[in-house]
């Protein structure tokens, strides 16, 4: 029992808890229901209310039950209170006022003072509860009775009469047979007892006394029908109507006439009313329960009513700020992913193996001839330019789509000129045309002139494509011209050593930096969606403990728990992508190979190091192409998305782009456009009506097959593939623009 009323106690919080999450006002009809549910939850007595319009005999019967005159009875409407009859040692009455004050009498005098009606038929409103105590022994088993005001008078009465019925085990109906279930008497069965869970319920009628024998008969057949209709919850064997004429049995139970008690219905109804509350008080909570059903059924429908707008408000901008953060997300990783692959291309540019393959033996030409700054403009530094500029592009391309930090220009600057000093001439020579001693970017073959300035050009190229070490030593001691070859070779691998050293230490600072640009930051959650976040979380708190605390006490909900809501994780979050690198071994990354032996590099490398020299004519290879159309795939996707960010209601852009990536475009108009897209279909050689995913992929086929580029070499080639490359490109803007 202890346990039961410790569950009881709990739901009672419970519904008081969560009735405040509802800002009810406190005069609302349901603020007031759910105040009388709890308090009646925990309340160990079992209490009986006398119901029905005035002038019924409530309070007759009453004052007939307890067989004296305690309650106030008269031909208008008296009981201008709700008056709880509880057990006592003798007859004494309890006036609350609102204001706290307690007035204790002996009797029930007081009553004519409290407890009534004014002569403007109004209840006092001074007053918060009447109690009248009394030595009854139907009482003292823990019953309590209560009897209500009339109904059908002032509203007033009637709000406090339907507050009070839900704090009733069991409702007893007082019914007048000479105007039998009146239609505001039906309205109150259904809104005040029914729909509320209240179906424990007894009809009594009275004043059966005052009709003729034929009309008594006609009027129980009528109340049985009224009783048969209306599902009473009474424990089986028990009927739910009584005739009990009420004035006649208060007279015969003051008289003691137990003749006339018996006569009068009253003898009947007392020995049922004690069997009914015998087998329901000792499980109270099998008749309050249903009662508690009802009220939090409306407690929990007025949540929802608060809850899911808001929830829906909340969801729809997590769902909106979601959306931005992966599209922003997205475009992070792809110019993430551009920049590292360019960077990669220009560090891969810089390593030593591949500057002195690519360029070392032109350099040392130039260095020789005197063009070396001609050459390092024009060749090396366009290139240098160009690579760099495809790397700073991706960084601007961050800095408009996040406005993080700006980005800075990449600058790797060249290293001073290279310097030679001329070996002295050897004596037994005679091809030398001027002694000369020392040239510092001035011209070898210039500073040696004739046929000794040509075999110094020649030897570069010779020496550059023959392994040293398979020459023979003498001639090699005797070839004034190939010492000073192998020294112009020298001076452009340290300017090369120098050159890539300073480069890849910028270039891996310029990478730390890029951090800060490639990255964005989500500001702070708006102050009045954080609100509606916490409320939303409390109120949906208070929904699932009520349903825990129902279910307790087995009592049944349609209603299903409220997940707990996300909290807004994009607060001051920064996002920074970091793919993962594949690691490379030093044999096979030239980079990583490169700073391995910088860390052994002294003054006496030899050149023999150094790789054949690529033809220069050689076409760009396919994974170039491929870089190519890669940056340009980059740059379309990430063109969409900057669209997609200033679309309203972006976050169903990316479900919207996958559906209309995959179904086929509509039909134009005109029969041009029909043809113009037929024969755009195909040029890509597609069906008809491809989706926009199959154009994609043709185009993606047919450019690295029939890219310009790889055909540098094949002028016959060449000329078709650039006619091919303008017809595929006309087809894919035509599809595409559909």
């Amino acid at each position: 029992m202890q346990q039961q009323y410790e569950g009881y106690k709990n739901l009672a919080e419970s519904l008081k808890s969560v009735s405040a999450l509802l800002n009810l006002e406190r005069k609302s009809q349901l603020h007031q229901d759910i105040i009388t549910i709890c308090n009646h939850l925990v309340n160990p007595s079992f209490r009986i209310a006398v119901f029905g319009p005035f002038n019924h005999g409530k309070s007759t019967l009453l004052n007939a039950i307890l067989g004296n005159r305690t309650l106030p009875i008269d031909l208008i409407p008296t009981t201008g209170a709700s008056i709880t009859v509880k057990y006592g040692s003798d007859v004494r009455t309890r006036i609350i006022l609102v204001d706290g004050t307690e007035v204790y009498r002996s009797g029930t005098e007081i009553l004519q003072q409290f407890a009534i009606l004014d002569g403007n038929r109004q209840m006092r409103k001074d007053v918060a509860s009447v109690e009248v105590f009394c030595p009854h022994p139907f009482l003292e088993t823990g019953v309590e009775f209560l009897d209500l005001p009339g109904t059908n008078d002032r509203d007033e009465q009637d709000n406090l009469v339907r507050e009070k019925l839900l704090s009733a085990d069991l409702v007893i109906q007082l019914l007048d047979a000479r105007k039998l279930m009146t239609l505001g008497e039906r309205e109150n069965l259904r809104d005040w007892l029914l729909d509320r869970g209240i179906k424990t319920v007894i009809f009594v009628a009275n004043f059966l006394n005052l009709l003729e024998p034929d009309e008594q008969k006609q009027v129980q057949n009528r109340l049985l029908f009224v009783a048969e209709s209306f599902r009473a919850e009474l424990p089986p064997g028990f009927s739910n109507l009584y005739r009990v004429d009420a004035l006649p049995a208060l007279r015969a139970r003051l008289k003691g006439d137990v003749a006339a008690a018996n006569s009068s219905g009253l003898a009947a109804f007392e020995t049922a009313l004690q069997n009914i509350v015998g087998i329901l008080q000792p499980d109270r909570g099998s008749v309050r329960l249903p009662r508690v059903q009802a009220i939090a059924s409306q407690i929990q429908l007025s949540l929802k009513a608060k809850i899911d707008p808001i929830a829906l408000e909340i969801k729809s901008f997590d769902d909106k700020q979601n959306s931005k953060f992966e599209i922003k997300r997205k475009a992070a990783n792809l110019i993430y992913k551009g920049f590292s692959t360019s960077i990669g291309e220009l560090r891969d540019w810089l390593a030593l193996p591949k500057l002195l393959t690519k360029y070392q033996a032109d350099a040392a030409v130039a260095l020789a001839e005197n063009q070396f700054k001609d050459w390092q403009t024009n060749i090396l530094k366009k290139d240098l330019n160009q690579l760099q500029l495809a790397a700073v592009k991706w960084l601007y391309q961050a800095y408009e789509f996040f406005q993080e930090e700006r980005p800075q220009d990449l600058l790797i600057p060249f290293p001073s000129e290279p310097q030679v000093i001329l070996p002295p001439k050897p004596n037994n020579t005679d091809d030398l045309s001027e002694p000369g001693s020392i040239a510092v970017g001035g011209g070898i073959g210039w500073l040696l002139g004739g046929p000794v300035g040509a075999a110094v050009v020649g030897s570069i190229s010779y020496l550059l494509n023959k392994n040293i070490q398979k020459q023979d030593e003498q001639l090699a001691k005797e070839s004034y011209h190939q010492e000073v070859a192998k020294l112009c070779i020298t001076a452009i691998e340290d300017y090369f050593y120098s050159f890539s050293s300073q480069g890849l230490s910028i270039l891996a600072e310029y990478e730390r930096q890029a951090e800060k640009v490639i990255c964005f930051e989500f500001s702070q959650e708006p102050v009045e969606i954080s609100n509606k976040r916490e409320s939303l979380q409390q109120s949906q708190n208070g929904f699932n403990r009520l349903l825990r605390e129902l279910e307790k006490v087995k009592i049944l909900s349609n209603h299903q728990p409220y997940k707990e809501i996300p909290k807004y994780t994009n607060t001051n979050k920064k996002y920074s992508p970091q793919p993962e690198r594949v690691r490379i071994s030093p044999e096979k990354d030239p980079v990583v190979k490169q700073q391995q032996e910088n860390t052994v590099k002294n003054s006496g490398r030899r050149v023999e190091s150094v790789s054949p020299l690529p033809k220069s004519s050689q076409p760009p290879r396919k994974e170039e192409v491929e870089a190519k159309f890669r940056d340009w795939e980059l740059n379309e996707e990430i063109a969409r998305m900057k669209a997609e960010m200033r679309m309203p209601g972006s976050q169903t852009s990316k479900q919207q782009n996958s559906t209309q990536s995959n179904k086929a475009p509509s039909q134009p108009k005109s029969q041009t456009e029909k043809d113009k897209i037929t024969r755009a279909y195909g040029i890509l050689g597609l069906q008809a009506n491809a989706s926009q995913a199959e154009v994609k992929q043709a185009y993606r086929t047919l450019v690295k097959k029939w890219h310009p580029d790889l055909f540098v070499n094949q002028p016959q080639l060449l000329k078709q593939a650039q006619e091919k490359m303008h017809l595929v490109n006309d087809a894919y803007t035509i599809l595409s623009d559909k």
